[in-house]
């Protein structure tokens, strides 16, 4: 599977400074990411403010975020950065945020007419998705 890069990952959850390798990357999201992050992805993917508060909800119950006080922990940050992975990859696919957005909000018949944003809740489903991506890019036949 092709790999997207991390710092255009990162740029969804809004990382500054962005990582320079999938390895940096991967020590923010162990090491929790800001708040911040949250709020920047989720609103990269969502198509209005009501569901921006439903999803960052489903990733982050309320009173959880309530109760961090920067960072998330590494098990939240991840849920975050799957989201931020998926959307970086269909951005990169669709070749626009406006077409990305779509895409994840529309069921597909290879997803058993789920939503790819319902089914990369986990991180199985986010690598089904991520496997439709390429190969819907690549002009295999899914």
């Amino acid at each position: 599977m092709d790999v997207i890069s991390p710092d255009r990952i990162a740029h969804f959850m809004a990382l500054v400074p962005p990582p320079g390798s999938l390895s940096q990357l991967d020590r923010q999201v162990r090491g929790g990411l800001p708040k911040s992050s949250l709020k920047s992805c989720v609103e990269h993917v969502c198509l209005n403010r009501e569901e921006c508060r439903q999803l960052a909800n489903r990733l982050v119950p309320e009173a959880t975020y309530k109760r961090r006080r920067d960072r998330f922990t590494s098990d939240e940050s991840e849920k975050i950065e799957r989201l931020a992975r998926v959307f970086a990859t269909a951005e990169y696919i669709w070749g626009s945020e406006d077409e990305a957005r779509a895409f994840l909000h529309t069921p597909h018949p290879l997803l058993d007419n789920a939503t790819p944003l319902d089914i990369a809740s986990t991180e199985l489903g986010a690598r089904r998705v991520e496997v439709l991506l390429w190969r819907l890019f690549h002009g295999i036949a899914a």
